[in-house]
């Protein structure tokens, strides 16, 4: 049987504040987590009943055996998860300072695991028949992850199989700057059919910020459908055939931003793979995201289906 969702990129552990509104130096107490964009959205599309997988590395160390742990925990296929001697696990710390600022500080020295993938390695047959594969735009920012990921991107692409998504996942720590960042953007956009990203990020990719324009440039690029948020003001979903969705954001009393995104992103792939609307599909989307960000944690704050029908029934999160 195959796979509903294959994931490729980072993996790593969070180490959360269990303190918010106090900075990293005055925390006393953490909380330890499965983390890793591409991940999160495996253990999101998880949670909500799909069948997904995940390819990464990890190090070869006691933080690698955790995260396996962790994701045969919440169901994910870690069979493509492989450790590399001699570097270690990445970690990654925040602060929380609600509503709206997530300081992140990666711990990715001298070079993250993931980014280690290589493209001989790649199951390009399993990713061709996956109903939906995911990467992300960190994935492009150095070798060999970048050759794999265009690899696997090149392998779906033409073939007539389910939706290929590109997460822009702008980080700028991993590049030198969006300049050098864009044209790599650019080719995995020819390949990919779905792109996801939040202002700064479709900006880096197309030069353009205003939403509807940069839904436009992400088409014309190449994808069939464009998905731009907009914090705040929600979620802008643009598809080549003419579809459009608007969704404003679900109230929410925000403890924890991060991860967000990666509910956002397996709750999308669910509502692809169910074949709903676009408007259907990015409001379940939104309220997917809007749970977690009333959490603390991110993959094992992911909801269950019953979890994200009551916010959208109640129009809120409580």
């Amino acid at each position: 049987m195959g796979y509903d969702l294959i994931t490729m990129g980072r993996i790593g552990v969070d180490l959360y504040p269990l303190q918010t509104g106090v900075p990293l130096s005055e925390v006393t107490s953490f909380g330890k987590f499965l983390g890793g964009s591409a991940t999160n959205v495996a253990v999101a599309a998880a949670r909500l009943g799909r069948r997904t997988a995940v390819i990464t590395r990890t190090g070869d160390d006691p933080f690698g055996a955790y995260l396996h742990e962790a994701l045969r925990g919440f169901g994910v296929d870690d069979r493509w998860v492989t450790p590399v001697p001699g570097l270690p696990t990445p970690v990654t710390f925040c602060e929380v300072f609600p509503p709206d600022d997530f300081p992140l500080y990666f711990y990715r020295r001298p070079k993250a695991p993931d980014l280690e993938i290589e493209a001989r390695d790649l199951d390009l047959d399993a990713i061709r028949a996956a109903r939906i594969f995911w990467v992300t735009g960190t994935g492009l920012s150095e070798e060999p992850s970048r050759a794999a990921t265009l690899a696997a991107l090149a392998h779906r692409a033409g073939a007539g199989v389910g939706p290929t998504v590109l997460d822009l996942d702008w980080r700028p720590m991993f590049w030198r700057d969006p300049e050098s960042a864009r044209p790599f953007y650019t080719e995995a956009l020819r390949y990919a059919t779905v792109a996801v990203g939040n202002l700064d990020e479709v900006e880096v990719a197309t030069g353009v910020r205003e939403p509807h324009a940069a839904a436009r440039a992400l088409l014309d690029i190449g994808v069939d459908l464009a998905v731009v948020k907009q914090g705040p003001k929600g979620v802008l979903a643009v598809g080549r055939d003419g579809e459009q969705a608007e969704v404003p954001p679900l109230p929410v009393e925000v403890l924890n931003g991060l991860g967000a995104g990666d509910a956002f992103g397996g709750s999308l792939c669910h509502g692809l793979l169910a074949g709903w609307d676009l408007d259907r599909t990015v409001r379940h989307a939104n309220a997917a995201g809007a749970i977690v960000a009333s959490r603390l944690e991110c993959s094992s704050a992911m909801p269950t289906p019953r979890e994200v029908q009551a916010a959208l029934d109640e129009g809120a999160v409580r």
